[in-house]
């Protein structure tokens, strides 16, 4: 990104960055092209069972391609492996195997429930942490947890499909295969050289009382990329012996070069080839004895004919066959680099070789700067506590990044799919319109077990998080999605792999802004161009849900579950039972906030380009029509989406003989209008007097589109300007009803839906069958949409980020003129900014110890909570009880959920006198204020 370096040399030469060593090296890389960022953690942790592996007629992903199948079959589209790394392509990819010698395979790869096997859906079934990362994995650290027993996978599967909707998950903690401490803990680490020179430290601790053996493979191979295309060259792979004493895998591949893979001790090498084991899955005879699981063979079955003893292959790994006695560790040293042993002396003056006293002193250096950059992004008020939460946070979020290769036009072809081919026999085959996509990219994923796939919507929201650190990186994902390989030709956005068609919430044009903002405030003034072309693809996307979801023309919008799944009556992204559909209270706030959002674009744009002027006009326009019509002046009562009644939002649903009615739910679904509001400076519209002219005679025509939303002429704080859809008497009926403990202010922040309707539910007849939404603080208890079903209740980090800012918004508006009771009924008044806080202190209550030492989101499980060797490594799951706090769902979903270490800094630096008086620069200047402390 032409650019993107001088960011970064520009804080450097002013002396605002600290010029720690990974500031330098993310320079380097941004400025210079030094590939810091080329290795990484980019395997996947689930390949099987995707969208990209199933070439089934029926579109079973999860039943074609099982965890089973995974030891034995080669991928097409990825790889995926335990506590992994690879090179930005993955055409070498490096991972951990381990074997107990009970188990009935070596564990290469985390194990979880398909679909079908979880009675809340698919759940991942181990435990691991991401402990540590630097923004270019200069230093990683990672833990899994590995049980001495046999892994329980047969009763895993058993009990969890016995188990209703009603019960809980049964886990892996819940076998007792961790009672008496009878398991390894095994950290991996990880700390670069330079960029093609990767050091790697296994510590494997037995934290049981007597002996056990642990069996640790280190393995290396190459992603299979000769069988599915002819073309390519095979790579190599075999032993070298150099006369060191050191085990040696040299490597040859004809885009990477040549590799070494460095041992610390003499140990067996066993090789065979990354290709598929097709006499054990299909019975047909296999091109060579070695094959995928060869190395599992060997290992479990004592099969010695398994592997190559020529040494040479396409997937190597060590094997240390170890016995620890109880209490106690050992520790591996490897190293994966460019260079011979002599080049690594001649390059670290190190006269003891490759993996000398140097090596453990060039890990001590990575890990203390690790902890200069983190020192420099927290707040010097912030506990010990508060500051691990917020690290181990972006430790995931950069833990969860993921090569992802995905090429529709091919994949189609092969599926005998593609729309194109006049011989194409499958016509269901999903995502059949999306022929012009090719995936090739390191991407943020939301889990790679759980979610290895992007989800475009998700992906804004991660970029909140990567921009604390690697601000960069964080637009370049943005950037990914409105490229030509991504972007529908139509303008849609992708959704996710399942569905690349489905729509997701139009958050994209808010992302952009604020990764705008970042960058304006490294340069001290923001790339137009960039910002250019970003508007043209999201103006493509803005008339895309124009012309798509507002079937009626009227600005109000409908557009599938908008990231809301089950929150309500229906599936809303299938066929209504009563025909017709519904007009969305959250489709069309989050229009409005779309609208809004392009305006400021816009209006940016305009400070270099004026042409732009009358584009701002045009969202200003879209904006007042959706607002009026999110609430009809004169309208029917029963028309509309505001219940004048209720002080509250609802869907629409909309007859096939034009009549509605209102579902009368009270979710998230009524809140969302309350996001889409925006500050606009005085000075920023003074400066454009054509554009307040044409404002100003477009309300003089319509001015009954003023009714009953914000007056956008009136002054507050610094004379700014507000646009929202919310009225001053319609925000303080929303606000309180949404800071009431009974209904949605919970003690772990904004529930998804009011906990009123656990007494009350919202029942709906159609063709005498009864829908029913209840409130439920955990899991769902409905498939309606899918095996995670899970809106009913819990806690959710997007929509509650989402509030945060419109609260911020509203307080850069009113002031200290505005202030509500909160909670509602307490008699406690505050401003919003003060509200914001407290909604942000609840948030990120659910990771920190509370006066017993405890976490909420670990609930009742004791050991979590009070075990010196797990209470302090924390997972983000994908949402929490509404309740008690408690973690559901995916137990790493650290991209949305990483939000919460934005939430922690963000609180701790902002003031908001600050904020009152330069508007909402201070809140993305935090990022400055990291690196020098202002």
């Amino acid at each position: 990104m032409a650019g993107s370096g001088k960011n970064m040399s520009a804080l450097k030469k002013h002396d605002v960055v600290k010029e720690s060593e990974e500031i330098l090296r993310l320079i380097a890389a941004d400025e210079a092209d030094v590939p810091w960022r080329k290795w990484g953690p980019y395997l996947s942790e689930r390949q099987w069972g995707t969208v990209r592996e199933d070439y089934s007629e029926n579109g079973d992903a999860w039943s074609y391609f099982t965890h089973d199948h995974a030891r034995s079959r080669a991928y097409h589209w990825g790889e995926d492996g335990l506590a992994g790394i690879s090179d930005e392509k993955q055409r070498l990819c490096f991972a951990l195997a381990f074997w107990n010698e009970r188990d009935p395979i070596l564990k290469e790869r985390l194990f979880g429930l398909t679909n079908s096997e979880g009675n809340h859906g698919e759940d991942v079934k181990e435990y691991y942490f991401y402990i540590d990362s630097t923004p270019t994995h200069s230093y990683m650290k990672y833990l899994y947890k590995y049980p001495q027993a046999a892994y329980p996978y047969d009763d895993l599967v058993k009990i969890n499909r016995e188990r209703t909707r009603k019960e809980y998950e049964y886990e892996l903690i819940d076998t007792g295969i961790f009672d008496d401490d009878r398991y390894f803990d095994i950290f991996v680490e990880y700390a670069k050289g330079t960029p093609e020179d990767i050091l790697i430290r296994i510590s494997a601790w037995n934290r049981g009382p007597d002996a056990a053996v642990l069996h640790i493979l280190p393995t290396l191979w190459f992603r299979n990329t000769w069988s599915w295309s002819p073309e390519e060259k095979k790579p190599e792979m075999a032993q070298m012996l150099d006369g060191s004493g050191l085990s040696v895998i040299c490597v040859k591949h004809e885009k990477l070069g040549e590799r070494f893979l460095y041992g610390d001790r003499e140990v067996p090498l066993l090789f065979t080839e990354n290709e598929t084991n097709n006499e054990r899955l299909f019975g047909t005879s296999n091109a060579s004895p070695y094959v995928k699981d060869g190395i599992h063979s060997f290992i479990v079955h004592g099969d010695r004919n398994a592997v190559n003893p020529d040494r040479i292959g396409t997937k190597a790994a060590f094997h240390h066959a170890l016995t620890i006695a109880g209490g106690d560790r050992v520790c591996i040293r490897l190293r994966l680099t460019d260079a011979s042993p002599a080049e690594i002396t001649k390059r670290y003056k190190n006269p003891e070789g490759v993996l000398g006293e140097a090596f453990d002193e060039l890990f001590s250096a990575r890990i203390q700067e690790a902890d200069e950059f983190y020192d420099a992004i927290s707040p010097d008020l912030l506990s010990r506590d508060e500051r691990d939460v917020m690290r181990q946070a972006l430790a995931g979020l950069l833990w969860t990044k993921q090569y992802y290769y995905f090429d529709l036009d091919k994949w189609l072809s092969e599926h005998q799919s593609h729309p194109l081919s006049g011989s194409a026999v499958h016509v269901s085959t999903r995502n059949r319109h999306w022929y012009h996509m090719v995936n090739d990219d390191i991407i943020s994923m939301p889990d790679k077990w759980e979610y290895p796939w992007y989800a475009a919507w998700d992906l804004a929201f991660h970029t909140v998080g990567l921009s604390m650190v690697d601000p960069v990186f964080s637009r370049r994902q943005l950037e990914l999605m409105l490229s030509e390989v991504y972007l529908h030709p139509n303008g849609q956005i992708p959704a996710y792999e399942w569905n690349f068609g489905d729509v997701n919430p139009p958050v994209h044009a808010w992302a952009t802004l604020f990764a705008y903002s970042i960058q304006q405030q490294l340069l001290g003034r923001g790339n137009v161009e960039y910002l250019k072309q970003a508007f043209t693809k999201l103006l493509m996307n803005f008339t895309w849900w124009v012309n798509r979801k507002d079937s009626s023309g009227n600005n109000v919008f409908e557009g599938g579950f908008l990231g809301l799944d089950n929150i309500g009556v229906f599936d809303r992204s299938s066929h209504l039972p009563t025909g017709g559909y519904l007009e969305q209270a959250d489709g069309t706030a989050w229009m409005a906030l779309f609208s809004q959002n392009m305006l400021e674009l816009a209006l940016e744009i305009a400070t270099e380009d004026p042409a732009y002027e009358d584009v701002a006009n045009k969202f200003l326009e879209h904006f007042f029509w959706i607002a009026a019509a999110i609430d009809k002046v004169g309208a029917n009562y029963e028309d509309d989406l505001w219940d004048e009644e209720d002080g509250f939002f609802y869907d629409l649903l909309r007859m096939p003989d034009g009549t509605a009615k209102r579902i009368k739910v009270r979710s998230m679904v009524g809140l969302l209008p309350l996001c889409a509001a925006t500050v606009i400076p005085h000075e920023f519209v003074e400066r454009f007097p054509r554009f307040l002219e044409r404002a100003t005679q477009f309300l003089e025509r319509h001015s009954d589109l003023l009714a009953d939303i914000h007056p956008p002429q009136q002054r507050g704080v610094a004379d700014r300007h507000l646009l929202s859809v919310l009225s001053e008497r319609k925000l303080r009926r929303i606000l309180t009803r949404m800071l009431d403990e009974e209904r949605f202010l919970s003690p772990y922040g904004i529930r998804s839906l009011s906990r009123w309707h656990k007494d009350h539910p919202y029942l709906f007849t159609v063709h005498g069958e009864q829908f029913e939404v209840k409130y439920l603080p955990a899991e769902s208890d409905t498939g309606m949409f899918g095996g995670n079903s899970n809106w009913r209740g819990p806690v959710w980090f997007p929509v509650n980020l989402t509030i945060l800012r419109a609260l911020l918004q509203y307080y850069l508006f009113y002031g200290d003129s505005f202030k509500i009771e909160c909670p509602t009924g307490s008699g406690n008044e505050m401003n919003l900014f003060e509200v914001a806080k407290e909604i942000s202190r609840r948030l990120s209550s659910i990771f920190l110890r509370d006066s017993k030492g405890c976490r909420p989101a670990y609930g009742g499980t004791a050991k979590f909570n009070s075990d010196p060797y797990w209470r302090d490594y924390i997972l983000f799951y994908e949402y929490f009880h509404g309740d008690n706090g408690a973690g559901l769902g995916a137990s790493h979903q650290t991209g949305w959920t990483a939000t919460v270490a934005k939430l922690i800094q963000l609180f701790g630096y902002l003031d908001p006198d600050d904020l009152l008086k330069r508007g909402a620069r201070p809140v993305t200047q935090v990022y400055l204020k990291g690196f020098n402390h202002a």
